[in-house]
């Protein structure tokens, strides 16, 4: 207990120094630049205080059970034994690993679900355009992009395909789409990319992806367990502009039937 206890107030250290820039900039500011006193300062101390035990417990939780979880993961769906396969046969394709796509895609999707970051731009989006984007449908959409850019991620790291053809397709897509959305949607299609990375998704697919490059034979972590964080960020770019034209289309088609 002694010991944890000394762990946990290093790591509180660690996180107060990293915080502290932040307080500084919101508090220089206030006092010196706006020249106000703070609204309620008690309120404000005890923010920051909760935010930094949140913070070290967040990142105590991702050491203990995230990234073991995601590696073990990544590990049992490519063990050999688990596939059916021989442990000397390297020469596997990229069929061999579907419970690995499936389960890629998945954990993408139920982690975006989870995301606080955006239900709570999901539910301002639905308010400020009067229910036009509803929020459901905008969660559903990221989290669909976000499965499949996961899934499709991973095939890259069993195939060893380069990175760059896969972001330079997509968002070659992007423009395309950007073209023809509606106006409405395309700031918010664009953001709902940067939402996704935060802090439910990123660990849980970090670890994923270095997991899964350690776990199969001949490939680098270094070089190929990462880069799945930006196939989280720009698939659900095109999953909301994708959703938003046949939004579009459907109420052109249902207008014209009625008419």
């Amino acid at each position: 207990m002694t010991e944890w206890l000394v762990h946990f107030g290093l790591k509180l250290l660690v996180v107060s120094r990293d915080i502290l820039p932040i307080i500084a900039t919101v508090i220089g500011f206030q006092l010196l630049v706006i020249r106000r006193p703070l609204a309620h300062p008690r309120k404000v101390v005890f923010g920051f205080i909760y935010v930094l035990l949140g913070i070290v417990f967040f990142l105590e939780g991702l050491e203990m059970a995230l990234f073991p979880l995601g590696n073990l993961m990544a590990t049992q769906l490519t063990d050999p034994e688990f596939l059916g396969v021989s442990a000397l046969d390297e020469s596997l394709s990229w069929q061999t690993y579907r419970w690995v796509y499936l389960f890629a895609a998945s954990i993408g999707f139920a982690t975006t679900l989870a995301e606080p970051a955006l239900l709570a731009v999901a539910l301002k989006a639905e308010q400020i355009s009067g229910g036009t984007i509803r929020a459901w449908g905008l969660r559903i959409s990221v989290a669909v992009g976000v499965g499949f850019g996961i899934a499709l991620g991973t095939f890259r790291i069993v195939t060893g395909s380069e990175l760059y053809w896969f972001i330079i397709s997509g968002y070659i897509i992007v423009m395309i789409q950007t073209r023809f959305a509606p106006k409405l949607i395309i700031g918010l299609a664009f953001d709902s990319g940067g939402i996704t990375t935060s802090m439910v998704t990123v660990p849980m697919v970090t670890a994923l992806g270095l997991g899964l490059a350690t776990a199969l034979p001949g490939r680098n972590p270094a070089l190929d367990g990462f880069g799945l964080i930006a196939f989280a960020s720009l698939f659900p770019v095109i999953s909301v502009l994708g959703y938003a034209q046949v939004a579009q289309w459907l109420n052109k088609s249902g207008l014209s039937s009625n008419s």
